[in-house]
Order: C-alpha cells, then structure tokens, then sequence
C-alpha cells in the first residue's frame, strides 16, 4: 500500500486501518471526551452570563471529530504520510500534527459576546491557549469571519490525566449562516459567474458584519 498516496486507500482499507484498530478507537475516545469537557465549560460560563446579565450570549454548541478519510486527507496536504504496518506511530504523526481533530464551535448573539467568552473560557487555569487566529478582525480574503482558538485540556481517565487538544470556534449567528452557505456553494459543481458569485458573497459577508455590530449598539441602547 503507498503510504503517500492517501486517495488511493479504499474505504474498506480505511475502516480495517483505523475504524477497527485499538490505538485509534483509543484516541477518538480521548477527543470525544475532551469535547464534552470544552462543551461542559462554555454551557457553564453561558449559565453564569445569565445569572448575571440576565440574558444568553450563547445560543448554540455544536461539535464534531473528524473522520478517517478526512484526517488521512489532512496529512496528505500537510505532505505527512502514514505507514499501515506502524499503526501506532501513524497514529503519534496524527495527534501531533492535526490539532483540529476535534471541534467545536460556539455560536454568540453578538460579536462583544465572542471576545467576552473566549477570554473567560481561555483564563481558566485548566485551558492552555496553543494558537489564537481572529478572522472577525482581519477576515480572510472570501470574507469568513469567526474566531478560532487551538486550546489543551486535561481529560482525566481511570489510568491518570491526558492533554488533549481541540479547536474552538466562536462566531455570531450571522457569520454561521453566511459560513455555512458559503460551504455549500464551494462544493456546487459546474457554477458559472464563480467570480460574480464570490464577490456577492463578499459583500454579503461585509453587510453581515456591519449588520451585527449595529445589533449590537440596538442591545445596548434597549439595556441602558
């Protein structure tokens, strides 16, 4: 089997390398339960937020671990290859390379509600903060905004402690549904006018943006 060529496993190959071995069972495990620990932590600072204002900034959580045809994907773009007889080394390559195995994203009211979050959650002692990129400030080029955070957990197990690591992202309700439908329209075959189209959406993203932090002036004038 070509340990660089990642295309050319099949599915069934997949599911007998990864699915059906014990050390990567093992390891969906660890980010599993590390989500639920990072889940557990924003619900309890969402909690807290309204005991104290008396409203949620958090109006939804959704995680999600990669697959193994999506991880084996990532390593074949970051030029890492896997060795099928090595199961567990291949494994080692994975969780020091990929530190986005497990997601979660935290959708906020408002673009304030983001940064007020994220400094909460990331100033507990138990979070290490790994890598901060803020593309509400500086968007990329299409006009995706969102903030991310690569953070480290303990997640503690009969056998003792394990740091696991996992991306968080925050964003407001209307930077998900424009993310979202920006998604879906990547993946669309055989579209005319993609320029046309790219730079509608990237206005839309700017209309979007602009709309949210006028939403927000409106919360604080209501709340004074």
């Amino acid at each position: 089997m070509n340990t660089n060529m990642i295309s050319n496993i099949s599915n069934a190959d997949l599911e007998t390398l990864f699915d059906r071995s014990k050390p990567f069972f093992q390891l969906m495990t660890y980010y599993g339960c590390a989500l639920r620990e990072v889940e557990t932590k924003f619900q309890v600072l969402n909690d807290e937020f309204k005991l104290n204002y008396d409203r949620n900034p958090i109006e939804s959580i959704k995680s999600r671990i990669k697959s193994p045809r999506s991880i084996l994907e990532k390593l074949e773009r970051k030029g890492i290859s896997i060795d099928p007889e090595n199961i567990v080394g291949s494994i080692e390559r994975i969780e020091n390379s990929i530190y986005d195995i497990a997601g979660i994203r935290v959708i906020c009211s408002f673009p304030e509600d983001i940064y007020k979050i994220a400094e909460q959650f990331t100033s507990q002692d138990d979070v290490t903060l790994i890598r901060k990129k803020d593309y509400i400030l500086d968007p990329k080029e299409n006009g995706y905004r969102s903030l991310h955070l690569i953070v480290e957990i303990p997640v503690f197990f009969s056998a003792g402690k394990r740091y696991v690591k996992a991306e968080v992202q925050l964003r407001t309700i209307a930077m998900d549904f424009w993310a979202s439908l920006d998604h879906k329209l990547k993946y669309k075959k055989d579209v005319s006018d993609q320029e046309y189209i790219a730079a509608e959406l990237r206005k839309c993203a700017d209309i979007i943006n602009e709309t949210d932090y006028r939403m927000q002036e409106l919360r604080k004038l209501i709340e004074k």
